[in-house]
C-alpha cells in the first residue's frame, strides 16, 4: 500500500459509520464520473495470455500480472517471493511452482470478482426493502 492509500485509510477509519457511508458514496461518483469521462480503465477480465511449454518463474510471474492486470500485486509479494524462494533456494521443480502460482493468481481472481459482487447483492437488497 503506498502512501496515499495509507493516509486515505487511517482517516476512513477514524471516520464514523455516516461519515465512512458519505465517504465512500463521494468515492462511488467519483469512479462513476472517471468512468463516463474515457479516464478510467477498467479490467475485469483476465487477459488471455498462453503458458509456454518452458518457462521460467520470474517470467511466469510477470505472464501472470499481465494475465491478470486487476489485481493488485502487492498483496500478493509474500506468497510469490515464497514460491520464487522455494525454486531458487530449495530447488524446487520451475514447473511446479508455476502451477502453483497459476493457481495463486486465479484464486485472488476469484476473491477480486468476489469482492465486486456484494456490490449488485446491496443494490437488490435495497431495492427489496433489505437493508
Amino acid at each position: 500500500m503506498n502512501k496515499t492509500e495509507t493516509k486515505l485509510l487511517n482517516i476512513f477509519s477514524d471516520l464514523d459509520k455516516n461519515d465512512q457511508s458519505s465517504v465512500l458514496s463521494f468515492a462511488e461518483f467519483l469512479l462513476d464520473k472517471a468512468k463516463q469521462d474515457g479516464r478510467l480503465i477498467v479490467v475485469d477480465k483476465p487477459v488471455d495470455i498462453p503458458r509456454p511449454e518452458e518457462e521460467r518463474v520470474v517470467a511466469a510471474i510477470k505472464r501472470l500480472s499481465a494475465t491478470f492486470p486487476m489485481l493488485k500485486k502487492n498483496s500478493m509479494l509474500n506468497e510469490t517471493a515464497s514460491l520464487m524462494s522455494e525454486h531458487i533456494l530449495k530447488g524446487r521443480e520451475a514447473k511446479d511452482v508455476i502451477d502453483e502460482l497459476e493457481i495463486l493468481f486465479k484464486v485472488r481472481y476469484d476473491e477480486f470478482c468476489q469482492q465486486r459482487e456484494p456490490d449488485i447483492d446491496l443494490e437488490n437488497d435495497s431495492e427489496n426493502g433489505i437493508e
